[in-house]
């Protein structure tokens, strides 16, 4: 799967979710990150980020599975079903 995470986080955890993020996923600005991960890295990054942060962070999940749809996903907070034509 193909996603891009996008972060809004205390500035005390910010460099610990960068670390994490960054073991995963390609730094393609401030605080986003992007690239193709497996379903078992995928659950490992988001065991990993709830180490680093807390439930009023905001982390973003935007996860491609063919290219024509992405969903949105949010570590902590429930998302309205959201589909995006590609």
């Amino acid at each position: 799967m193909y996603m891009v995470c996008v972060y809004d986080v205390d500035e005390k955890r910010c460099a610990k979710v960068m670390k994490v993020l960054r073991k995963y996923l390609f730094h393609i600005q401030k605080s986003v990150f992007e690239g193709g991960l497996t379903p078992k890295s995928y659950r490992d990054l988001l065991c990993d980020l709830r180490k680093v942060s807390i439930e009023t962070d905001s982390i973003l999940f935007y996860i491609s599975y063919n290219e024509k749809q992405m969903y949105k996903e949010s570590l902590y907070r429930t998302c309205e079903p959201m589909n995006i034509l590609i």
